[in-house]
């Protein structure tokens, strides 16, 4: 099999690219580098099995030649990070939007099935949970930039659906909750890795809000591997699909749990969301999946429980800092 994994070069697409290689297939990786970097795909450098191609999925025709070559599309490129969102919304809807139509364009134009990698922010506020795929949404006012992306994610799935229903698009959506690993950086608002460098480098772990707020955090290995029992079982074809952990912490528990597995002296903060983002700002007090349709569909099961999975950030972010193993 020949696969096109857009965003190849991201934290989680670079995870996709190694398994689908070590799995024996043939793997094509398209990347801007505006968030991604090559040096996630060290591991792939000399594997004659794969390509890495630098574009955009805003270039219809490269996107166009890397669909037409390849049988499955996981389609992993957009914008991430809530800082990033809040800071670059316009670039954030174009590549969200126009990108992902670009992808599922292509997709129906030579009949190739695609994943697409949606997010549980298209939930907004929704504080019931854990949350099922069918469940209401509701987002905050369009003058809150962090509502953008939702809004976008959410555009993201009616157009695969659309395509689906139009043109018989082979097609299956997961939204993914709060997946960490190695390679992931805070550079991007993204938490884990940001208290983990905090720790070794002595600096205040930064908690936004008052910590209360709870999240579940799922290993980049065991969401690979969900996303791929997705793609390979048919029968999930045209459906939607949360991908998550299941086991809730809350911020400022993550926080003195990394100081303690660190062994770190540092001071944990609490900033205020207006100072870490915006004015006007809003979370979500809860966000966990209902992985009950996953798990019906595929029998998935996670590798990782939550200690391994923040040991795991620990120790990439030690090696990247250069404290030792």
């Amino acid at each position: 099999m020949r696969y096109l994994v857009t965003g190849g070069a991201g934290f989680l697409g670079s995870h996709l690219c190694e398994a689908l290689v070590a799995g024996g297939g043939e793997v094509w990786a398209l990347d801007d580098l505006s968030t991604g970097a090559r040096e996630n795909l060290a591991p792939l450098e000399n594997e004659k099995r794969f390509h890495f191609v630098e574009g955009s999925v805003l270039d219809r025709a490269a996107v166009a030649d890397c669909v037409g070559t390849c049988d499955v599309v996981l389609h992993m490129a957009a914008a991430v990070g809530v800082k990033y969102i809040v800071e670059n919304p316009f670039t954030s809807i174009r590549t969200n939007v126009f990108g992902t139509e670009v992808v599922l364009e292509a997709c129906a134009r030579f009949r190739k099935k695609v994943l697409i990698a949606s997010t549980s922010e298209v939930y907004g506020k929704q504080t019931t949970g854990p949350v099922r795929e069918d469940v209401d949404r509701v987002l905050g006012a369009t003058t809150t930039s962090r509502w953008s992306y939702a809004a976008t994610k959410a555009l993201d799935e009616f157009l695969a659906l659309a395509y689906h229903r139009k043109d018989g698009l082979r097609m299956v959506i997961a939204r993914l909750f709060n997946v960490v690993g190695p390679r992931q950086t805070g550079r991007y608002g993204m938490v884990l890795p940001r208290f983990a460098e905090q720790a070794f480098k002595g600096e205040a772990i930064t908690v936004y809000g008052d910590g209360t707020q709870t999240r579940a955090f799922m290993h980049a290995d065991d969401c690979v591997r969900a996303l791929l029992a997705l793609v390979e079982a048919g029968a999930c074809e045209c459906n939607v699909y949360n991908v998550g952990a299941t086991e809730e912490i809350s911020i400022l528990d993550l926080a003195e749990r990394v100081r303690a597995l660190t062994g770190s002296s540092s001071e944990i903060v609490f900033v205020p969301y207006e100072e870490a983002y915006e004015s006007g700002f809003e979370d979500m007090p809860r966000r966990a999946p209902d992985v009950s349709r996953l798990v019906e569909a595929v029998g998935f099961e996670p590798r990782y429980d939550l200690d391994a999975t923040i040991r795991s950030v620990i120790e990439d972010r030690r090696a990247r800092t250069g404290k030792g193993s």
